[in-house]
């Protein structure tokens, strides 16, 4: 049974235009969801940073939000949901600079007490890639780690199934509301991970699969774990958003290298020269990992523990290249391309001095998550740098 506040923030999060930033402003000044969903006009002037715009979406939107629609198809699908102030929230994600303030979640969610590893890559991978994939995973799940990912096709579907097959478990983390299986084709894929993982969104559930639904999916995919490992990724791979969310995270990057001439290992290639650390096996990347993991999450000490796999499996990954392990800086594609509309927004907020995120949400009125993955699309182009302590500056 979810609880009135909870109904709230749900009610919250169905307004359009109504990101994370202006709901942790509502709940900061009225206390809980519930005060701020009833909110007068008059009492959400008075909150700083409320432009007249937000203020009228709220109150224009709240009335106008399928909240009834919204509740039935939670309870249809038996999903739960975990809020930012719950016990359960994934400690790891209320970490990150925007933690979404609520997870839709269907199946069993491992991810308090365990370590978990993302494993992303392209969508239209070569064999290499497939194979590379579902064995790591594979070998990953089988030694208890959960391992995450964003159930595209190609590289994502494949990890999923790897964790399956070794008996693991799997979290895939959605781009749309849970009420839409997307791709289509992974409906059957879908029902086995929920047998002993779970599929997570922070989008409501009849959120159809948009393109800028996925920069903000990534960062969840690499909030929840300890470390981001690419395997195949072109120098424009949406993957490459997720391994710079990880290491701005100050979690680990890993990259698998791939075939020198295929356009698929570019990216992956431009990573591991930025410094991921190179994986040639899953004993690589296991000792790459924080062993005391639970001082990641703030806990008493406790070791990384990782079971003996069966000796029938081999560790290491078919690889055409060697190297040494290196640590992560936020890797730093440049290629220049032509901006977007919001691209060029943000752009005209920053002065040739650096900027704080927050000087440019300021400015450009933008939620502060479109703001930071805007950031992060115009540091894959090569357009601005990330300075310490969330400064921005053009390049």
């Amino acid at each position: 049974m979810l609880s009135a506040d909870t109904k709230s923030l749900i009610h919250l999060n169905l307004i359009p235009g109504i990101g994370n930033y202006t709901i942790r402003r509502l709940l900061a000044a009225f206390g809980s969801a519930e005060k701020s969903i009833a909110a007068t006009s008059e009492e959400l002037a008075q909150i700083d940073g409320l432009t007249p715009d937000v203020r009228q979406q709220l109150i224009d939107g709240r009335s106008r939000a399928p909240l009834a629609q919204e509740l039935q198809l939670i309870e249809q699908h038996q999903c739960h949901i975990v809020t930012i102030s719950d016990e359960s929230y994934p400690p790891l994600l209320k970490q990150i600079h925007d933690p979404p303030v609520l997870l839709y979640i269907i199946g069993k969610f491992p991810l308090q007490d365990t370590p978990s590893v993302a494993i992303v890559g392209s969508r239209s991978p070569t064999e290499y890639g497939k194979t590379t994939s579902q064995q790591l995973s594979y070998q990953l799940a089988e030694r208890g780690i959960t391992v995450v990912s964003g159930f595209a096709r190609g590289i994502d579907t494949c990890v999923h199934r790897g964790a399956l097959e070794a008996g693991g478990r799997t979290v895939a983390v959605f781009g749309c509301g849970l009420s839409i299986i997307y791709p289509e084709t992974n409906r059957a894929l879908a029902a086995e991970i929920i047998e002993s993982g779970a599929l997570i969104s922070e989008f409501p559930m009849t959120m159809p699969p948009r393109g800028k639904n996925f920069p903000r999916r990534n960062r969840v995919i690499s909030g929840l774990t300890l470390g981001t490992l690419v395997v195949e990724a072109s120098e424009r791979s949406g993957s490459l958003i997720t391994a710079h969310h990880a290491a701005e995270q100050g979690r680990e990057v890993f990259a698998v290298p791939g075939q020198i001439f295929s356009g698929r290992s570019r990216g992956t290639h431009s990573l591991i020269n930025q410094g991921a650390t190179l994986i040639n096996s899953v004993d690589d990347l296991l000792d790459a990992l924080p062993q005391d993991y639970t001082k990641v999450l703030g806990g008493e000490s406790s070791k990384l523990t990782v079971q003996s796999p069966p000796s029938k499996r081999p560790d290491r990954v078919a690889s055409p290249q060697s190297g040494a392990k290196r640590s992560a800086p936020a890797p730093q594609p440049k290629t220049n391309l032509n901006l977007t509309p919001d691209e060029q927004v943000v752009l005209s907020a920053m002065d040739t001095d650096s900027v704080h995120i927050d000087e440019i949400t300021r400015v450009t009125q933008l939620p502060i998550g479109k703001v930071s993955s805007l950031l992060v699309m115009l540091e894959l182009k090569g357009i601005v740098q990330q300075l310490p302590g969330k400064q921005f500056v053009k390049k």
